[in-house]
């Protein structure tokens, strides 16, 4: 396995998405292996959930929002020494709140946010497909999601791949790997996330992808247990989750 970069911005991260029913989400969420950690109700409803090595941050809210999140405890810094970078806010820290939030977007549009770390949050030490070693890949039972498999990447569909690496890069992302078949795309991260950037109109909007050596037999247990969001991708062991607050999940066969 290759040498990882270290975290620039933060140690602790989760995927951030809106929901207008957060039970309902959580009850979705738990179906495909994750479990709570955490909720509370300031300064908004929220429920912080995890499979053991994704972390999925669930925040009450009607309009659909999916973003990169890091909890900083230095945010204003960390705001200052980006822009001093050359990234661009959308939104900045509010001075007077406890919690700051801030967020910034790719060229292609994705949400990244900071948010301040708030105490108790950790980063799950399970293993995903940047730190599980490669010769483990193929085996099912070492998976700590045995639901969904291995967490491979947060897809990213993007208009150029070189133009969207200046500003992951100025985030302390490296490419871990890259291709041109059957499209341009890459595989990125900056030791903590896995970020995929795919040069393709395929499909519009970040998505989260898992992927297994056995994903039909786990797609068929998932049919068997009467989930049925998702539509056939490519051949049968290949799906796209429709989650309750729109986002859209894979879960691809390994080796695809």
């Amino acid at each position: 396995m290759q040498d990882l970069p270290k975290p620039k911005i933060g140690n602790i991260s989760a995927i951030t998405i809106t929901s207008p029913d957060l039970e309902k989400s959580l009850a979705f969420y738990q179906k495909l292996g994750f479990k709570e950690l955490y909720r509370a109700d300031m300064p908004f409803p929220w429920i912080q959930i995890t499979d053991g090595a994704l972390q999925l941050m669930l925040r009450k809210d009607n309009t659909p929002y999916i973003a990169l999140t890091y909890y900083v405890n230095n945010i204003d810094k960390t705001v200052h020494d980006l822009e001093t970078e050359g990234i661009g806010f959308v939104t900045k820290p509010n001075p007077a709140e406890l919690i700051k939030r801030c967020l910034m977007r790719s060229p292609d549009g994705m949400n990244v946010s900071l948010v301040t770390l708030v105490e108790g949050f950790m980063q799950p030490t399970g293993q995903t497909m940047l730190t599980m070693p490669p010769q483990d890949y193929s085996n099912p039972d070492k998976y700590i999601n045995k639901t969904c498999g291995l967490f491979g990447e947060f897809a990213h569909p993007v208009t150029d791949i070189d133009i969207s690496m200046t500003f992951w890069e100025k985030l302390g992302f490296k490419i871990l790997s890259k291709t041109t078949s059957p499209y341009p795309w890459a595989v990125i991260s900056d030791g903590l996330n896995i970020v995929g950037l795919h040069q393709t109109k395929s499909f519009s909007a970040p998505t989260i992808t898992f992927f297994a050596a056995d994903m039909k037999d786990k797609i068929e247990k998932l049919k068997n247990n009467g989930f049925n969001n998702f539509i056939e991708y490519g051949k049968q062991s290949n799906v796209v989750v429709t989650t309750p607050e729109k986002q859209h999940i894979n879960l691809f066969q390994l080796g695809m």
